[in-house]
């Protein structure tokens, strides 16, 4: 069983709750708008990452891919920053992973899961400030939506 931590959209920041659950994680996946190269290193130097590139990711994550495809316990993922970039023909792809919209979707549609850990760096207007955790072992995994709080203006 792994421990695999999922954020998008840090925007530049990453909040010491979230570093403390990333240190702890087997596996991280990050689904874009990382911001700079800092980040990607901090995600780095805690373990095996995953990370593809956003709009906001600009010249200086080149090097960084638009979308990923990979398994990690038997469980396949697909991961791209933006949900209407997800091709059409997804076989063999149990988990979709994306970003963008800063909010938080987990669902089930014709046996994959579409999993949006929402954002975890910088808030934008009142949307909550999540991530997810999900433990994978033996093709089968379980999602738990992390929720930081914060106050309402």
């Amino acid at each position: 069983m792994k421990r695999i931590a999922i954020v998008s959209d840090t925007h530049g920041l990453l909040r010491p709750e979230v570093m403390e659950r990333l240190a702890s994680a087997d596996v991280i996946l990050h689904a874009g708008d990382i911001n700079t190269q800092d980040v990607v290193d901090r995600l780095r130097a805690c373990g095996e990452c995953y990370i593809v590139r956003g709009n906001n990711d600009k010249a200086w994550a080149d090097g960084l891919p638009h979308s990923l495809t990979f398994a990690i316990e038997g469980v396949r993922f697909f991961m791209i920053h933006n949900r209407k970039e997800v091709p059409q023909s997804l076989s063999g792809v149990d988990v979709v992973v994306y970003g963008h919209s800063h909010k938080y979707a987990c669902e089930q549609r014709d046996g994959v899961l579409w999993l949006n850990p929402g954002s975890c760096g910088r808030r934008r207007f009142d949307q909550e400030i999540t991530f997810c955790m999900m433990e994978a072992g033996d093709g089968r995994y379980r999602v738990d939506k992390i929720t930081l709080p914060w106050e309402r203006k």
